[in-house]
């Protein structure tokens, strides 16, 4: 049975509603779509409808965005965001006595603070902060390997490890780019670049370069930790699907004292050799029941990019594409 919400939004400025309504109500529409509702506006009167959950969820909705008016220009994919996050508490009640709190899980770093968005990246951000090895498996989009240079740097920040150690196995999607001219670290650099991206936002490009300088931000191939101990480090192994199984164990015995280990990938887009299979999906079987390994499984329904994202993630999980 549907339901209508009506709401007020206050003060009655008109130039925050337009930013609000988006031009032409394409905000609106855009929540319409998103939650299955329809809503009706006059002046600053509004009223939502549709079933019970998705009438709340859109009236919140709402009244979210239009605080936001007051310092900043909405546009689609800020509204998508927020829609994301309304989605993900619809679909995902959580016990309010095994809820993390929200606040324990925002990170802080030099130049922004990051609030997770919605439950899994909640419990995602908990996993890394209470175990040694933690595992983000899911589509892209979902914010696994953001999240874990995001605690990386807090740890770092705080004193809780020495060293940031960023890794990947060099595997080309599907291209073949030949030989790759320079040293090792830019040889390495292009595969890496999503890492070196977040940092960049982090903590800002000039301090990245300084700290790789000084080796507290280290990057390399996974083929280099062969042999190494790593004590009071961070260890982010990224595009982990991609990774054979002797390299997923040798990786996953280099984690030394007093570190931390991050693995994330997306079991859907494995490059590997036509027969080779996955250290991080065998991972996913051999250490499932480990104590002090934590893993967070994320769904389409996370994706935190642009709303075609998800789409399509959704599309290739529909037609079975697998990688």
């Amino acid at each position: 049975m549907q339901i209508s919400r009506e709401i007020v939004l206050e003060p009655a400025d008109n130039d925050r509603l337009a930013n609000l309504c988006g031009q032409f109500d394409e905000h609106l529409r855009q929540i319409e779509r998103r939650l299955g509702v329809e809503i009706a506006s006059r002046g600053n009167r509004f009223r939502v409808t549709g079933l019970p959950g998705a009438a709340e969820a859109g009236g919140e909705v709402l009244e979210t965005l239009f605080r936001l008016t007051e310092h900043e220009h909405l546009d689609p994919e800020r509204v998508h965001i927020h829609l994301q996050e309304s989605v993900m508490k619809q679909g995902q009640a959580v016990a309010a006595d095994a809820a993390p709190d929200l606040e324990e899980t925002v990170i802080q770093t030099r130049r922004k603070m990051i609030r997770p968005r919605g439950d899994n990246q909640t419990a995602y951000v908990g996993n890394i902060r209470r175990h040694d090895l933690a595992f983000g498996i899911g589509p892209a989009g979902t914010g696994k390997t953001y999240l874990a240079v995001a605690a990386a740097v807090e740890a770092l920040d705080q004193e809780l490890v020495r060293r940031i150690i960023l890794v990947r196995p060099a595997v080309e999607a599907g291209e073949r780019l030949g030989f790759l001219p320079g040293d090792m670290s830019q040889k390495v650099d292009p595969y890496l670049r999503p890492m070196y991206d977040a940092l960049y936002d982090m903590v800002g490009a000039e301090t990245v370069t300084r700290l790789i300088e000084r080796n507290v931000i280290e990057v390399a191939p996974l083929a280099f930790m062969r042999g190494r101990s790593l004590n009071e480090s961070f260890v982010i192994l990224d595009e982990a699907q991609n990774t054979s199984i002797e390299q997923m164990k040798m990786f996953l015995t280099r984690i030394g004292f007093g570190s931390r280990a991050v693995v994330t990938g997306d079991i859907t887009q494995i490059d590997l050799p036509s027969g080779q299979k996955s250290g991080l999906r065998n991972a996913m079987d051999v250490l499932k029941d480990v104590d002090g390994i934590a893993f967070t499984l994320f769904a389409p329904r996370d994706v935190v990019r642009h709303a075609l994202v998800q789409r399509i993630v959704e599309a290739y999980e529909a037609a079975g594409e697998s990688g």
